[in-house]
């Protein structure tokens, strides 16, 4: 019989002993939330604490989902020490309002633009008020129609210090937001596989100066929180990169509204705006084409929209040049040649139109994103111009 190691013993009973009178590590929980929004609606959301005092996450899902989609990353933040709220829009989840697929088209934009900030206002307001939150280092994540609420939500409370955006878009007052805050990281993350959708995260990029940005690129990874099924990597990467720029070294909001050097898509999209600055805007990227043959100046929408408040203006040779630009960046849409036979119809030249109409028919019977009913709309515009100007 061996004789027992009196040290050892010893020193486990001791252990054993702290173990029973000191208090066990903190733990992530979840609990549900009951929120009004300033009309009066109801909202769910819910709340994942860390047990400990860190920083805070507003994390906000996409229109085709609620906020169950966040579960698995809003638990993984929880457990590095986030306190993360994740709230469901009116009319998702478990959110009072009208179910918003149920809304008429026309009215669903004012529901966005009016209502739902007031409801993320309201998990922002919340989540501030919880023991333990640092409102010093607040981040925001968005993914798809949640892109454009994060930025705004960024604008309206400066505690927001960085944000985290999975294939959406940005409106105009989001993106001069970005213009001005050159001090916010921002991270973005897309798949080539979800339409135009890497294009424009890059775009939006490109009005944010802030050199600690990052493009998250994959080939087949889906549309928003769906890329976390794909790619495993994405929800670590997500929360280093919350732990880099956030956690440890939060941004410090600036005075200045002007980054020392505008990058090139504020240098194109200012000198487009400006009266007659269609010609510069071409030259810039034509410019910006040679050093970099991948950079996104623009989304094919963006500038298809522009093209035709030119022709509205009647301004059909500027018309003409802008929409020559998105032919030549996307070479591969349909609606790009359309578009451009329409400013050379206003131009008073059938054979250019003709000839750019017939081109975007041969591209479109090759096109296999397009859904029918726009493939149905681009077909029929051509076809008209086509037997309209053959007449004469």
């Amino acid at each position: 019989m061996s004789t027992p190691d009196i040290g050892r013993v010893s020193v486990l009973t001791i252990a054993l002993g702290l173990a029973s009178v000191l208090p066990a590590a903190a733990q992530p929980t979840v609990s549900p939330v009951t929120l009004k929004a300033p009309d009066g609606i109801t909202l769910k959301a819910s709340y994942y604490s860390p047990g400990k005092p860190g920083p805070g996450l507003v994390l906000l899902h996409q229109c085709n989902r609620d906020r169950t989609a966040w579960v698995a990353f809003a638990k993984a933040a929880s457990a590095r020490g986030y306190h993360v709220i994740a709230p469901d829009y009116r009319g998702y989840g478990e959110s009072g309002g009208h179910p918003y697929t149920a809304i008429p088209v026309q009215e669903q934009r004012a529901v966005v633009v009016e209502k739902w900030p007031g409801d993320v206002d309201a998990a922002f307001s919340w989540l501030l008020s919880q023991q333990g939150v640092d409102k010093d280092r607040i981040g925001a994540a968005g993914a798809s129609c949640g892109v454009n609420q994060s930025a705004l939500l960024a604008r309206r409370h400066p505690e927001v210090k960085t944000v985290m955006l999975l294939s959406g878009g940005v409106t105009p007052e989001g993106r001069e937001y970005l213009r001005q805050s050159p001090w916010l990281p921002v991270l973005a993350a897309a798949s080539r596989d979800d339409g135009t959708t890497l294009e424009d995260m890059r775009w939006i990029l490109g009005w944010s100066s802030n050199p600690a940005n990052r493009l998250v690129e994959y080939s087949a990874a889906g549309h928003g929180t769906d890329m976390f099924g794909v790619e495993q990597a994405l929800q670590p990467l997500m929360l280093d990169w919350l732990d880099a720029h956030l956690r440890n070294a939060p941004a410090k909001p600036t005075t200045s509204s002007t980054p020392a050097r505008p990058s090139p898509v504020m240098e194109f999209w200012t000198a487009l705006t400006q009266p007659g600055g269609a010609t510069k805007a071409r030259q810039l990227y034509d410019d910006a084409k040679k050093r970099n043959p991948k950079v996104v100046l623009f989304p094919e929408g963006e500038v298809n929209t522009f093209g035709y408040q030119l022709l509205q203006e009647d301004k059909p040779d500027d018309a003409i040049v802008v929409f020559q630009m998105n032919v030549d960046a996307y070479p591969q849409s349909a609606n790009t040649y359309d578009s451009l036979s329409d400013a050379y119809v206003a131009a008073r030249k059938p054979a250019e139109a003709v000839r750019f109409a017939e081109k975007a028919l041969q591209v479109l019977a090759a096109d296999r994103r397009l859904p029918e009913e726009l493939k149905t709309a681009i077909r029929e515009s051509a076809e008209k111009k086509i037997r309209e100007l053959r007449k004469f």
